[in-house]
């Protein structure tokens, strides 16, 4: 179970984002597809893993002083450091070993996300600003991954569209931070002495407003129209802002850790949230499904 534990399989939530080109790609009803992508989903949350357990090891005496990080395995000293890196080694080579397999250029996007993100707890995540940059690029290769995995063209303006949500989250995540840490928040991460309340503020706006934009923009895509038969997806905009707004108003009061601990826990988020999915698939597969919009929307 502990090695279970350092492997955060309660994050591996976030590579959810890999099916997001199996629906909206119209591979829904593919079983192929949908094998791929669930093999894709299996090699991301291997390679998030490897990277986890190498964060928690340069971390563990940092996370020993946090309220929270410190029940973690490496942190609490219930596994060693050595088992850590078999561990560690042995989720990445399975990784990239089983992406292969599915695909030579998945493979490559894997190999990419991993080196990125070992970079990025070495030393990308010490620089301000670029710490959440990071994040948000990795998220990006998730949704690319996915759209290789399942051979299928993505928007542009979808991938803008999750780098600006991912950056979003992040800003949010560093806000709750600091509202969780306060004055000792530093001390957990560098790089939170740089941030105040009111640029962070500032960032969250921006990134959810462009996050909104660039899903309209897609929505009303010409290419959007071709693929769907229908541009009905910008009706869904209410649910999506509901969930942005609940998203925000929460995680800056620091009664969440991170984005995972929200999503998991927050029972009007997730309501949101499944139903904007639920929409979205019927909107997206309507021509499959027999539905008609002409008479109720324009």
């Amino acid at each position: 179970m502990k090695f279970l534990q350092i492997m955060r399989p309660l994050h591996w939530t976030k590579n959810m984002f890999l099916f997001a080109a199996l629906i909206f790609g119209h591979k829904l009803n593919d079983p192929l597809a949908i094998g791929r992508a669930i093999g894709g989903f299996a090699c991301f949350c291997l390679a998030a893993s490897a990277v986890y357990i190498l964060n928690d090891i340069i971390d563990r005496q940092r996370d020993r002083l946090h309220p929270e990080k410190c029940k973690r395995p490496i942190a609490s000293g219930r596994v060693v450091i050595g088992s850590a890196v078999v561990v560690a080694v042995l989720c990445a080579a399975a990784a990239f070993t089983a992406a292969f397999l599915l695909d030579p250029l998945f493979a490559a996007i894997v190999l990419m996300y991993i080196i990125l993100m070992v970079v990025y707890s070495l030393l990308l995540r010490r620089i301000m600003i670029l710490d959440c940059v990071v994040i948000a690029t990795g998220f990006c290769l998730r949704a690319v991954a996915g759209a290789v995995v399942v051979e299928v063209f993505i928007s542009q303006w979808l991938i803008i569209c999750t780098f600006a949500l991912c950056l979003f989250m992040a800003f949010g995540k560093r806000r709750g931070e600091i509202a969780l840490l306060q004055e000792d928040s530093e001390l957990f991460r560098n790089t939170l002495s740089g941030y105040t309340t009111e640029l962070l503020a500032h960032m969250i706006d921006v990134t959810s407003g462009l996050a909104v934009v660039c899903f309209l923009l897609y929505a009303m895509d010409d290419r959007t129209l071709q693929t769907f038969g229908n541009n009905h997806l910008v009706y869904t905009t209410p649910l999506v802002l509901y969930c942005i707004f609940r998203f925000s108003s929460l995680i800056q009061t620091g009664k969440y850790l991170g984005p995972v601990q929200l999503i998991l826990n927050d029972l009007p988020f997730q309501i949101g949230f499944v139903v904007w999915v639920i929409a979205s698939v019927v909107i997206v597969y309507a021509d499959k499904l027999g539905i008609y919009f002409g008479g109720i929307v324009q």
